[in-house]
Formats: structure tokens, C-alpha cells, sequence
């Protein structure tokens, strides 16, 4: 932590933490529930695979954006990786709220843009 104020610290490790409790209900509780419903779905069997492939790689982007800011938090001398993750989650939040307010309305009633949203506000906070 040397070099880096205790709380840009804190702001780090808490987008950390958001990301990882939402990649282990997102992946697990949320995976579960989802490729129920794709799989008992009457999609095409493309349609299917390439449906459960985003989800699972939005699980991996939150993995990536928690292990990076932790990573961040302990080694400041990196803070610039953290710029990735910000555009990502910041992009990823934006893209919920304006499907959400196109056709796809049920995106606003998910937590993807505040999870992604305050992962991007705590990043930025943490290496400003």
C-alpha cells in the first residue's frame, strides 16, 4: 500500500469485493437459473450456445475486474490497468440502461449497471 492514501485503497478492494460477490451469484446462482431457461428454451441450439457463452463471459468479466483491482490495491505502481476496467464496466453499465430503455426494459430491473456502474465509480475513485 505504500505510495497509495488508505482510502484508494478501500475504494479498490470495495469495487473488488462487489465484483466478486457478483461474479460468484451471477456465475452460480444466476448460471444455474439461466441455462435452465435457455437450455428448456425453444431457441435454436446456436442461438442457445452463443446465449450462455455471454453470460458466462460476463461472469469472467467480473472475475477480471476484481482480481485486477485487488491486484491494483496491493501493487499502486499498476494503477494504470485499472483504466481497462473502468471503460468495461462503465461501457457495460451504459449498455444496460440503454437496452433498458429500448425494447429491452426488463435490463432495468437487473442489477448489471449498478454492479457495473459502481465497480467503474469505485475504480476510478481508487486510482484518481
Amino acid at each position: 500500500m505504500e505510495g497509495m492514501a488508505a482510502m484508494d485503497y478501500w475504494f479498490l478492494m470495495t469495487g473488488a469485493i462487489i465484483s466478486l460477490v457478483g461474479m460468484v451469484f451471477h456465475g452460480l446462482v444466476g448460471g444455474k437459473i439461466y441455462t435452465k431457461n435457455v437450455n428448456d428454451s425453444d431457441m435454436q441450439s446456436l442461438t442457445k450456445s452463443l446465449s450462455l457463452v455471454s453470460w458466462h463471459v460476463f461472469t469472467i468479466v467480473l472475475f477480471i475486474s476484481a482480481s485486477t483491482l485487488i491486484y491494483i490495491a496491493y501493487n499502486p505502481q499498476f494503477a494504470i490497468a485499472a483504466y481497462p476496467i473502468i471503460s468495461i464496466n462503465l461501457l457495460g453499465s451504459i449498455l444496460f440502461v440503454v437496452l433498458g430503455l429500448g425494447k429491452h426494459r426488463v435490463l432495468l430491473r437487473m442489477p448489471g449497471a449498478i454492479l457495473m456502474g459502481v465497480t467503474a465509480l469505485l475504480a476510478w475513485l481508487g486510482v484518481w
